[in-house]
């Protein structure tokens, strides 16, 4: 039987950054590969004045928050001046009743404060605006140093960037590694960021080391399975563990070593997901020796085990 069509809408509010919006279309676009459907929406059928000189045509309103699973609210102009319209709160709240989860882009997360269910949570969002959100929702946990917050059924991202690193980080939870990495190259973005990066990193000059660690990184994927350890990665980027390190973290969340075990962990799941070797055949392929050393981490990762993953996973 045929997989349902995952639902996703993007409502469109006045001001809407024409980015922002078209990220999550863009990510969660209908194709053979991508078991979704997009409807971009507004408060009402029409022409809906965007930002940046932009507008937008939508077919539908608020009703399309009632059919769909998922729902993008994207960033928008002055959000800290003015709370959407009731009307607009109450289709957010009666979706999120009905199960939908409801995911805001940069400045959107003011309008998913506004319906009162980022209450008591973490959330994020432009460092621009950090602070107007916590001023102007107090009962909200704001957290200015990352790019994106994952409550479950309630998601905030940073600027219009790290929308991306959500719609990525989504994915790989609802269709796996090979999914989110596709989808990534589709998009030539990087396959995953931590979401506890840092947003905004103000840097003194020095020497831009972003793209020799990006290849770095990639030198990397392509050796999981060889020894990578700190002195070898500095080795390759011709700086010192120290500076390495440091720089790697602020680049990725990651410490140097964390970062390998997370990807040797990830084509792991790529492998479970899309071939029949045994675990013992993925631990080595990955770099982790043997099956017993690939569950410790999967399990401390991801809280499950290679088995139960597979198994989940084509069920």
């Amino acid at each position: 039987m045929a997989e349902r069509m995952r639902r996703v809408a993007v409502l469109v509010l006045e001001g809407a950054k024409p980015l922002d919006v078209g990220i999550p279309a863009q990510v969660f676009t209908t194709r053979v590969s991508m078991p979704y459907e997009v409807r971009v929406c507004g408060a009402a059928p029409g022409l809906v004045s965007g930002g940046d000189g932009f507008s937008y045509h939508v077919a539908s309103g608020l009703e399309t928050l009632d059919w769909a699973d998922l729902v993008f609210l994207p960033g928008y102009r002055h959000p800290d001046r003015e709370d959407p319209s009731e009307a607009v709160i109450d289709a957010l709240r009666a979706a999120h009743a009905g199960g939908a989860r409801l995911a805001a882009i940069s400045t959107g997360a003011f309008a998913l404060a506004a319906t009162g269910l980022l209450d008591g949570k973490r959330a994020t969002t432009h460092w621009h605006y950090t602070a107007a959100l916590a001023a102007r929702h107090p009962l909200v946990e704001v957290d200015e140093n990352v790019l994106f917050v994952d409550e479950g059924d309630v998601l905030t991202s940073a600027g219009a960037a790290s929308g991306i690193d959500l719609c990525l980080h989504i994915l790989r939870g609802e269709l796996g590694v090979a999914a989110a990495n596709h989808a990534a190259r589709r998009l030539v973005a990087a396959p995953y960021r931590s979401g506890g990066q840092a947003q905004y990193v103000p840097r003194i000059a020095r020497e831009p080391l972003g793209a020799r660690f990006a290849e770095v990184r990639e030198w990397a994927l392509g050796r999981l399975e060889e020894p990578l350890t700190l002195e070898r990665l500095a080795r390759r980027a011709a700086v010192s563990p120290r500076t390495f390190s440091r720089r790697f973290v602020e680049d990725t969340g990651y410490t140097p070593l964390q970062w390998v075990m997370r990807a040797r962990v990830d084509l792991a799941r790529e492998l479970l997901e899309r071939s029949e070797l045994s675990v013992e055949q993925i631990a080595a392929t990955v770099g982790l020796g043997t099956g017993a050393n690939l569950r410790l981490h999967f399990r401390r990762i991801l809280g499950t085990t290679p088995g139960e993953y597979r198994r989940s996973f084509r069920a």
